[in-house]
Formats: structure tokens, sequence, C-alpha cells
């Protein structure tokens, strides 16, 4: 194999990605769901033992984590001003590397990731555009001079085709992170890890549209299943917020492996243990 690096994504302070073959380090985001932090797991709220904005913002900061991520999960594009003047309050409480995200809804995200992107006083990442709303968010965050997540459905094919389709809007490609998408358990977990894998070893052969730093949601996904979230299950499952905890390692430890630069988790704990794996 031609071995060549991983592009370097200057954030701030940090350098994500620009690792050769078989060198590796990632780095992880801790996320809120901040517009309505009741949306939040059972094992997050948990946690925090608050609902304040500011409060969860100062203690998710103290967790060590090296990016900040704010999920805007609005319901309805009538609140999409709402979402703009609860960032703009909370902008100067954020001392960490800032990344903002929508809420996985097209109809929504086509208004929502620009608005906000206009409030942003400093170099943020923009999380996510697809296929059905790129031509929408990438001419923003292009303006802004932000870095932009682009998701493609599980497919290497896809996923360059994006990063062509950015870059032909004027998104350079040293401030794009590939997003495969992924499930959380079984089948999606499997494929997704198997198309990061695909995707990272284009990128060090020298694929220019390939060879972009990864980031992954994946914890997100295994929070969300029926296994990490139900009680029902008999005693030999173990305590359920246990079990949802190391769901959530569990799967980080798997897209780590696979090559993902950025690892987006939702619990605390789960940062110290994952950089504890890192030193």
């Amino acid at each position: 194999m031609n071995e060549h690096s991983i592009k370097t994504v200057n954030f701030q302070k940090l350098n994500i990605g620009g690792e050769a073959f078989l060198q590796f380090k990632p780095l992880f985001c801790l996320e809120l769901s901040i517009f309505n932090t009741e949306e939040n797991f059972q094992i997050v709220k948990d946690f925090y033992k608050t609902s304040d904005r500011i409060q969860l913002l100062k203690i998710a900061q103290e967790s060590g984590c090296d990016i900040l991520g704010l999920k805007f999960n609005i319901e309805d594009c009538k609140q999409v001003q709402e979402a703009c003047d609860i960032l703009k309050t909370l902008l100067p409480e954020i001392k960490k590397p800032l990344m903002i995200r929508g809420v996985n809804n097209d109809g929504i995200d086509r208004e929502l990731l620009p608005a906000l992107t206009k409030i942003l006083d400093r170099e943020a990442i923009v999380a996510f555009a697809n296929e059905n709303t790129y031509k929408f968010i990438v001419p923003p965050v292009v303006e802004g001079g932000h870095i932009v997540v682009l998701r493609s459905p599980i497919d290497i094919n896809l996923a360059k085709e994006l990063n062509i389709l950015s870059s032909d809007l004027g998104q350079p490609l040293d401030k794009i992170l590939i997003d495969t998408d992924i499930g959380g358990l079984g089948y999606g977990l499997e494929y997704g890890y198997s198309i990061m894998e695909k995707i990272k070893l284009e990128g060090f052969n020298g694929d220019d549209y390939l060879n972009m730093p990864l980031i992954s949601f994946v914890t997100e996904e295994s929070l969300k299943t029926k296994e990490a979230k139900s009680d029902s299950y008999s005693k030999s499952w173990g305590e359920l917020s246990e079990r949802s905890y190391n769901f959530e390692v569990t799967s980080a430890s798997a897209v780590a492996a696979a090559g993902a630069n950025i690892i987006v988790l939702n619990h605390p704990k789960t940062v110290e243990i994952m950089k504890g794996l890192f030193k």
C-alpha cells in the first residue's frame, strides 16, 4: 500500500486527523441536547441532576472532553429563532471548542443550521449536512470559515460524492469531517464499522476526496436501543444504568478501532474511560 497521511483539520488548538497508517489517537466530543434538556438520555440526566443550561455546560466542560457538542433538538421551524437566542446566551459560557448540531430532520436542519451558523462568534464544527441539505448548509459554513460534518448513509461512494459536491460549493477539503452514519448494535454497527475502515484505507491510499478525518455518533445510536433503555430484561442482563453505560463504552471502543478521529459521547464518565485508553 502506498501510504499517505489523513488530512489534518486544524480546529482551535486541536489537530483532527493527520495520522499516518497505524498511528492514531481520537478526540472526544461530549454532547448535550441543549434546546430541550429533558431529551437527554436517562443515564445522562441521572448524572447531571440539573436541567439548567448554564449548569449543564459547566459540568460538561469539567469532564475533560476535547470538544463540547450542543444539539439543538427543536421540534419544528417555528423554534429556530428561540434556538438562536439560546445559542447567543450560551456562547459566553463556552470555553471548549464547540460543535453545534441539528436534529437530523432535513426540513428543519436546512433552516436551523444556517441560522445558528450565522450566530457563531468563533470557528465551530457544524453537524451535519447530507445529500438533501448540503446546498443550504454548506454556503453559510463556507462564509463563516467553519468546519462541516457531511453525513452519508453507510456507503463509501456516496460519502465521496458528497465531499466533492460540498467542495464545489467552496468548502475547503481540510474543513470537512466524514460521518458515515452507523447503527448502534448488530448489523448496523458491524456494517458501519466496515465502511469506516474502507474509507480510512482509501484515505491512506491517497484518495483526496476520502482523505478526511472521520467523526462518529455511534454512542447515541447505542443508547437509543431497547436494550439500553428498557428494564424489562432478566436480572442476568445486569442493572439498567450499568448496561446503558457499558453499551456506550463498547460502541465508542468499536469505532475507535475502526479509525474514528472524533467520537461523540453522551456521558461524562465515558469521556474519562475512553481518554484513559489512549494515554
